[in-house]
């Protein structure tokens, strides 16, 4: 039993590379919540998780005042059983982004530690399926920038060897939304793909309208059209869509994901690692689309998501968002195609240094056995 001894939080406020706007809000910043846990023989595994701007605070203090006491005493090994525990003892608090962000801190540093014991980086850890994937680039398609500037940003991602790229659509017309497609197709051809993200900003009908535009342009994936609590919504336009339907990065539990995959709501499962409660329930989704042959293509967090990309069969792609050169070293690269770390555990090179100088004043605690 490697018995958790001390565990340890704070928080780094990430500005955001780029304007990064959709239809629905702009990314002010990320709020990134990291989690340190030490066991009994000394081993230690760093995790995190992250908010676009907005409840940081919430997610500290849960930490503080319920899950990191609660660790104290446990067994580092049986990740399951702590994920369930934690989740059970504020149930109250669950299905919901402040909770599962808080867990997600948690599962990731103990799956980090689980893969240093072992000498295996997490991608082998969690089943090895491949060594790398391909990437689409959304950096370049915010919803603010202007035809041209898509089409740029697509031209030189291709140049470097990106396989795709996602626009954001949800402007007031169905017209304003083709003028963007038409020019990045028009530019790149046939055999660039395009997927499209209207960040939950339609309504049925809106969605339907657009439709034969999105076939008309062969785009690859149609993402969150709806309110993500439009279950049924997302079933009728599946329906009449031979756009696949992506849906996930705003579900926040595996059961959500089954509630969707069970209604015919999706052809694509976008889970975030952060945002469903971290490695552990992202892998049971990852299963069970496997098992309905859907894809699962996750959300953001691509310095963590490259290694559960590689571990499973069915992740043809992993989303470009840079966002932490600041505090890390970049992701492995082969041109347009992302790398599985090698080293064990996560696999991301913080820099422990950049880190401590840029922790939010005030946000930093430790836990240990002796002080509960």
């Amino acid at each position: 039993m490697a018995r958790i001894t001390s565990a340890k939080a704070f928080m780094v406020d990430l500005e955001p590379k780029v304007v990064r706007t959709d239809a629905i809000q702009s990314f002010k910043s990320q709020e990134t919540i990291f989690v340190v846990i030490r066991d009994a023989d000394g081993a230690e595994g760093q995790g995190y998780s992250y908010t676009i701007g907005d409840g940081g605070a919430a997610i500290l203090s849960l930490l503080h005042g319920t899950l990191l006491p609660r660790l104290m005493g446990q067994d580092a090994d049986r990740i399951e059983a702590i994920w369930r525990d934690l989740l059970f003892c504020s149930h109250a608090t669950a299905v919901g982004p402040i909770m599962s962000l808080a867990l997600a801190a948690i599962d990731t540093a103990l799956w980090d530690m689980r893969g240093r014991k072992a000498g295996l980086p997490l991608h082998v850890l969690a089943g090895g399926a491949k060594q790398s994937v391909r990437m689409y680039t959304t950096e370049g398609g915010w919803l603010h920038l202007l035809p041209e500037a898509l089409v740029d940003d697509a031209k030189d991602a291709k140049s470097k060897g990106f396989a795709g790229s996602k626009i954001k659509i949800g402007t007031p017309t169905i017209a304003g939304d083709a003028k963007r497609l038409e020019a990045v197709r028009t530019a790149l051809g046939d055999d660039y793909e395009i997927m499209t993200d209207a960040n939950q900003s339609m309504t049925g009908a809106e969605a339907a309208r657009r439709v034969p535009m999105l076939e008309r342009l062969n785009i690859g994936w149609f993402e969150e059209p709806l309110p993500s609590d439009d279950i049924a919504g997302h079933t009728r336009l599946q329906a009449r869509s031979t756009v696949p339907i992506a849906v996930g990065e705003s579900l926040y539990s595996p059961g959500q994901f089954a509630d969707y995959i069970a209604a015919d709501a999706c052809s694509v499962v976008q889970a975030d690692v952060a945002r469903v409660g971290g490695i552990t329930p992202w892998l049971k989704v990852a299963h069970m689309a496997e098992a309905h042959n859907i894809a699962i293509c996750p959300h953001f967090l691509m310095e963590l998501h490259v290694s559960l990309v590689c571990a499973v069969p069915n992740a043809p792609w992993l989303e470009y968002i840079p966002q932490l050169e600041d505090i890390a070293a970049p992701m492995a690269r082969d041109g347009g195609n992302a790398i599985a770390p090698t080293e064990p555990g996560l696999g991301i090179d913080w820099d422990q240094d950049k880190l401590a100088a840029l922790s939010v004043e005030g946000s930093a605690f430790e836990i240990t056995e002796a002080n509960q």
